[in-house]
């Protein structure tokens, strides 16, 4: 088994794992589905950084923090499916895979569940934390967020092939105004006060995190 095969096997057997421990009676033929379903999307020719090797990674974060998470198996399921729908062109991604989200879990979760994971795949527009109804719901929303960050704070060859395969999805757009929207973003992210949500991700990679987009910055000036 290839590298990429394995990925896609432990992630189908995580998510079976976590959707399984909400609803306890979905039969395996229709986890089978919605993993299928959900590798397919992953696996799309347009996308670069935004695949099942992203989804790897997030897990990886996951195992660290689920210990601190009150909901460990909706923050699971935001995470696979907040990227579901990704088209470099469209503007509205976000809306789209919580819209799919809804769509492809509302069988097997209630609807406080479904609205849960719509309002968190929502928060990754802006990556800011929307206020919800519970300091519980709270936490872990910051938790998802800053996994979907933690790249930022990889070693500096990691966040070279991340930023690498953000401009490969961006090849559509010419290098003139790649690099000036690609420089305007990460500004944008080093003027917010802090950049991770949790304490335990600000301790942790805040400063890295910051270093790497300072880098990039002076990287596509040169």
């Amino acid at each position: 088994m290839d590298d990429l095969s394995q990925i896609r096997a432990d992630l189908g057997s995580r998510f079976a794992l976590h959707i399984s421990a909400i609803h306890s009676e979905i039969d395996q033929a229709n986890i089978h589905v919605l993993w299928q379903d959900l590798a397919a999307r992953y696996s799309e020719t347009q996308r670069a950084y935004h695949t099942l090797s992203h989804l790897q990674q997030l897990f990886g974060q996951f195992e660290k923090i689920k210990h601190h998470l009150y909901e460990p198996n909706i923050i699971a399921l935001g995470l696979y499916y907040h990227d579901v729908i990704y088209e470099p062109q469209r503007s509205d991604n976000e809306l789209k895979s919580a819209e799919y989200a809804v769509n492809a879990l509302h069988h097997y979760l209630d609807a406080t569940q479904c609205q849960h994971i719509y309002a968190l795949i929502m928060m990754t527009t802006s990556h800011q934390r929307a206020k919800l109804a519970s300091h519980k719901k709270n936490s872990d929303a910051a938790f998802l967020l800053d996994m979907d960050l933690s790249v930022l704070a990889a070693p500096w060859h990691e966040y070279q092939q991340y930023a690498q395969a953000i401009r490969q999805e961006y090849q559509h757009v010419a290098p003139a105004e790649y690099q000036a929207g690609r420089v305007a973003l990460l500004k944008g992210l080093l003027k917010r006060p802090r950049l991770y949500l949790s304490d335990y991700y600000y301790k942790r990679l805040e400063m890295p995190a910051r270093d790497n987009l300072k880098r990039e910055i002076i990287s596509l000036a040169s």
